[in-house]
C-alpha cells in the first residue's frame, strides 16, 4: 500500500492506494490532513464518511489492483473528494428500502452529506466525486 501523498495542483492532494478495504483508512487520513492544512476542520467528519463510501465502492467494483484518491480545494469554501477506478460501470444510488440489504446504500449517505456528487466516465474507467461546502454546515 502506498503511503505517500503529493500535491497535484490548485491545491490538491492525491494518492494511489491498493484496491482493498483497508485503503479507506489511508484515504481518511489524506482527507483529514488536507482539510487541516486548508483550515477546513469543520468538514472532517462528513468528509471521512464520504471518502469511506467512495473508496468502498471502488474496492467493490474496480477491476485493477489500485485506485486513486484525490482531495481538491475548489474554492475557499468547497472541497471535492474523488476516487478513480478502472471500472466503466456508472455508480447508481439505491433508492430501495430493503432492510435485509447490508450493502448498497453508501451513495445515499454521500448524497445526504455532500453539496453535490457525480461521476466522470473515462474510456478505461471513471472518477466518482462528491463536493462538500463549508456554507452547507
Amino acid at each position: 500500500m502506498t503511503v505517500m501523498s503529493r500535491p497535484t495542483g490548485h491545491p490538491a492532494y492525491s494518492q494511489t492506494l491498493s484496491r482493498e478495504p483497508r485503503s479507506a483508512a489511508v484515504a481518511r487520513r489524506l482527507v483529514r490532513t488536507a482539510l487541516a492544512v486548508w483550515e477546513l476542520e469543520s468538514l472532517i467528519d462528513d468528509a471521512a464518511v464520504v471518502i469511506t463510501e467512495l473508496v468502498s465502492n471502488a474496492v467493490a467494483h474496480g477491476r485493477l489492483a489500485s485506485i486513486r484518491v484525490i482531495v481538491a480545494r475548489l474554492s475557499a469554501t468547497r472541497v471535492r473528494l474523488s476516487v478513480v477506478d478502472r471500472s466503466t460501470n456508472a455508480p447508481m444510488m439505491r433508492a430501495d428500502s430493503n432492510g435485509d440489504q447490508l450493502r448498497g446504500r453508501g451513495l445515499v449517505l454521500v448524497d445526504a452529506l455532500a453539496a453535490g456528487w457525480g461521476s466522470e466516465p473515462y474510456r478505461w474507467g471513471k472518477q466518482v466525486w462528491a463536493e462538500l461546502d463549508v456554507d452547507a454546515l
